[in-house]
C-alpha cells in the first residue's frame, strides 16, 4: 500500500481505518495483505461481488451496499441454507458488511457519496452512466478522491455501441461464441454449467484491481480499471479464439473431445466412464502400456500428438476395445501410478469430497459461535521463509442492512476528524 496513503499528516488517510472498532477486533495470527484497504462495493449479483470476497478473504473492509431490495442473489432460490438464505448469494458475500442506501433519499445518496470519498477502491457494476447520475461516477468521486482505484464492470465495454447491451452471462455465452463450442456436435448448443464469464470478469478485476493499488503505491494516483464480460470471454476462450485469430480456423462443437489432443476426453471402460488426458508423446506411451497394447505407441501412424489427433477415428476403436477389460476404478488406479492423468466423472457431492479426501480442505466455517456457517475455502494458500498467512474467514454473509448503522456512524467519525 502506498506509504504516502498511510501517513498520518497526509490528508485521507483514516480513510483506511476499519469500519469495526480496532479493540473489538479478533486478533489476527499475520497481518493480511490487504489490511487496511476499504472498498466501497456497489456491484450486485456475481462477478463484482466475487471479486471483492477474494479481497475481503485477504483482509480488505468491503462495504456492501445494497439498495432497499438487496442484491437480486438474494432472492434467487432454490437451494436454500437450513437457515433459508440463498445458497448463490452466500457463496459469494462472506467477509462483508451490509448497508442499505436509497439513491432516491437525499440523505442516503449523500452517504453514499461520502462512502466512495472515503474508500480506496470503489467496484460497480451498473449500466454504463448508471452511477454518474447519482454522482458517483468516476470523473465525480476522483476529483475529490484523486487517489481511488475505481473498477467497473460491463457486459460489453463502456465505449461504442455495446455501451447500451446489459450483461448477462449466459447472453455472454451465447455472443462470444462459447455455446457452439458446448455441446454434442450432433446436438444443439450448451451454456456451460456456471456462470463462467462473470467469474471470469471477476478475476480480472481482481487482477485490476491490485496492479492499480501497486502502481499506487509508486506514483499516489488512481485509476479507472475497466472489465467486461465480453473481453473477458475473448481472452478465457483462450486457444479457440486464437484458432480463428490466428489460424483463420472457426472451432466447432466437439462434445467431451479436444481439437488438438487425442486421447482427451470421456472414455468407456467396462464399467463407467472416465477422463484421460493424454497430453505429450510419453504419457500416450504409458497409457498404451497399462492397457495391453506397447505397440500402438511406436505405430508410426500414432507416434505424435499431432498424427493421433488427425487419426482418432482410426485408434479410436482400437483404445475403446483395450479399455473394455479394465474398470474404471482400476485404471484410475493404475494410470495415476504411472502419471497418466485419469479421473473419475464425479457429481459436485462426490467433488467436494474428493477434493477433501485430497487433503485441500474445501469446506471451512465462516464466523464463530451459533453463527458460523459453512463455505468454500479461498482458492489461494500462502507461505514463506519468514512466514506464512491464511485467508480470514470472520464474518459470513451478512443480513440486508445489518451494518447500516455502523457504516453511518464511522463515516461521522471519519468526517468530525478530518473536519
Amino acid at each position: 500500500m502506498n506509504p504516502q496513503k498511510h501517513d498520518p499528516d497526509v490528508a485521507h488517510s483514516d480513510a483506511h481505518e476499519s469500519v469495526q472498532d480496532p479493540d473489538h477486533r479478533e486478533p489476527a495470527a499475520a497481518a493480511l495483505p490487504l489490511e487496511g484497504i476499504v472498498i466501497a462495493d456497489f456491484s450486485r449479483v456475481l462477478a463484482g461481488p466475487y471479486a471483492t470476497m477474494l479481497l475481503a478473504d485477504l483482509g480488505a473492509e468491503v462495504i456492501k451496499v445494497e439498495g432497499p431490495g438487496g442484491d437480486d442473489t438474494r432472492s434467487w432460490v432454490p437451494p436454500r441454507r437450513p437457515d433459508g438464505v440463498s445458497t448463490y448469494y452466500a457463496a459469494i458475500n462472506r467477509n462483508k458488511k451490509s448497508v442499505v442506501l436509497d439513491f432516491k433519499d437525499p440523505e442516503d445518496l449523500k452517504t453514499a457519496q461520502e462512502l466512495a470519498k472515503s474508500a480506496d477502491v470503489i467496484i460497480e457494476n451498473f449500466k454504463p452512466g448508471g452511477l454518474a447520475k447519482f454522482g458517483l461516477g468516476y470523473d465525480t468521486i476522483a476529483a475529490e478522491n484523486p487517489t481511488v482505484i475505481y473498477s467497473s464492470i460491463t457486459g460489453f465495454g463502456t465505449q461504442g455501441k455495446g455501451a447500451k447491451y446489459p450483461g448477462y452471462d449466459l447472453i455472454v455465452q451465447a455472443m462470444s461464441g462459447l455455446m457452439s463450442l458446448t455441446g454434442d456436435p450432433e446436438g444443439p448448443p450448451y451454456r456451460a454449467g456456471i456462470s463462467v464469464f462473470d467469474v471470469m470478469a471477476g478475476l480480472h478485476s481482481t487482477i485490476g484491481i491490485l496492479a492499480a493499488l501497486r502502481r499506487r503505491d509508486h506514483t499516489n494516483e488512481g485509476t479507472h480499471v475497466e472489465a467486461s464480460l465480453m473481453a473477458s470471454a475473448m481472452s478465457g476462450l483462450v486457444n479457440q479464439t486464437h484458432a480463428y485469430v490466428g489460424g483463420g480456423v472457426t472451432p466447432m462443437r466437439m462434445g467431451n473431445a479436444h481439437p488438438s489432443l487425442y486421447p482427451y476426453e470421456a472414455m468407456p471402460t467396462a464399467d463407467d466412464d472416465v477422463i484421460i488426458a493424454c497430453g505429450n508423446n510419453t504419457q500416450f506411451a504409458r497409457f498404451c502400456d497399462v492397457l495391453g497394447i506397447p505397440e500402438i505407441a511406436e505405430d508410426p501412424r500414432f507416434a505424435d500428438v499431432g498424427d493421433r489427433t488427425d487419426r482418432r477415428e482410426e485408434l479410436q476403436p482400437i483404445l475403446v476395445e483395450a479399455l473394455s477389460k479394465k474398470t474404471a476404478a482400476e485404471l484410475f488406479e493404475e494410470l495415476n501410478v504411472v502419471g497418466v492423468p485419469c479421473g473419475p466423472i464425479n457429481t459436485i457431492k462426490q467433488g467436494v469430497e474428493y477434493a477433501q479426501a485430497l487433503g485441500l480442505n474445501p469446506v471451512v466455517q465462516v464466523g464463530g459461535g451459533e453463527q458460523a456457517v459453512p463455505g468454500v475455502r479461498h482458492p489461494l494458500s500462502f507461505s514463506g521463509v519468514v512466514g506464512s498467512f491464511e485467508p480470514r474467514y470472520e464474518l459470513p454473509p451478512p443480513a440486508l442492512g445489518e451494518h447500516t448503522e455502523e457504516v453511518k456512524q464511522w463515516l461521522a467519525v471519519r468526517k468530525e476528524n478530518a473536519s
